[in-house]
């Protein structure tokens, strides 16, 4: 259902109810003829259907306490002039029976009613989209039976089982041993070396020894903001570049990637990168799968940005 249609169902709701509790007393003015009012043939006659309510109502509240609901009016020196909703038909009455605060108070109501009434809806709609979306990607198989839990981040699948990966942070460290050398040799030709760490030895996240995949559902990207261009690890495709990395645990540390320098030059990096193969399933929710089975060890999934890598990775280890 459309957004219009939804509020024109809304408010015909609430102007019927507003229509059969307008009271007796509207009833019984409409019955008396009005003071003045234009000769019968003047009078627009009643259709020979019903026709179709219009969307919005104002009260014309008047100083007896009643009130006419009309679809809008318009004042001439003493008289008013206005459309009845319940009659279908222009009438006039004395502009001295009319409580004019009072219906500009009522018509003020109205217009925030139905503002808020707008908003609302809107907000419905854009739940409903967003409820439609989670539920499509919600609905997407991982294995038979088995299906991908709604939300951001990375999931690894192994068999029927579901994990999802949590970030940790990587910290540069300066390879103390290099210092040394470049301390003991009198020329400086020996390059700095820096590490890319994660404290403990150990990941939380296990997993048990076998063929993997993993699935990553990233943000939908925000429209008021300009969509950076990333690099593809598959010519002629977009989506993000995550490598898997073997960790090599040293002490109480996993060492991801080394970078290495020369007179405060980059050299490049080193890291033990394990193949990926990548594939886009749905909106904003990539596959990426292995061609072989990981061995025991400590790994880390990392997202290789134009500056380079993300220092917030997903960790894991296989047993």
């Amino acid at each position: 259902m459309s957004l219009n249609a939804r509020i024109r169902r809304i408010l015909l709701s609430g102007l019927i109810l507003g229509l059969s509790g307008a009271g007796s007393a509207a009833m019984q003015t409409a019955q008396e003829p009005a003071a003045n009012a234009p000769p019968a043939e003047q009078a627009s006659p009643p259709p020979a259907a019903v026709p179709d309510i219009p969307l919005r109502g104002t009260k014309l509240i008047l100083k007896d306490g009643n009130f006419h609901l009309v679809r809008s009016y318009e004042r001439k020196d003493d008289r008013v002039r206005y459309y009845s909703l319940e009659r279908h038909a222009w009438e006039e009455l004395p502009a001295e029976l009319v409580d004019w605060e009072a219906t500009a108070k009522a018509e003020e109501a109205q217009n925030q009613k139905e503002q808020a009434l707008l908003q609302k809806v809107h907000r419905e709609e854009e739940a409903s989209r967003v409820e439609i979306a989670l539920d499509i990607d919600a609905s997407l198989p991982v294995a038979p039976g088995v299906f991908l839990p709604p939300g951001e981040g990375m999931f690894a699948v192994a068999g029927k089982a579901v994990t999802a990966l949590e970030q940790v942070e990587t910290r540069l460290r300066t390879d103390k041993g290099q210092v040394l050398k470049q301390v003991l040799v009198p020329i400086p030709v020996i390059p700095s070396k820096q590490n890319l760490e994660i404290a403990g030895a150990r990941a939380k996240q296990r997993l048990a020894h076998g063929v993997l995949e993993f699935y990553l559902r990233e943000a939908p990207p925000d429209p008021e903001r300009p969509s950076g261009v990333r690099k593809s690890s598959q010519p002629g495709e977009g989506g993000p570049e995550v490598e898997l990395i073997q960790a090599s645990v040293k002490g109480n540390k996993r060492r991801v990637e080394s970078l290495h320098s020369l007179f405060g030059m980059g050299m490049g990096a080193t890291r033990t990168s394990i193949s990926l193969q990548r594939w886009q399933i749905a909106p904003n929710v990539f596959r990426f799968t292995l061609s072989q089975e990981l061995a025991p060890g400590e790994y880390v999934l990392a997202e290789i940005l134009p500056e380079g890598m993300n220092l917030y990775v997903w960790d894991f280890g296989v047993d």
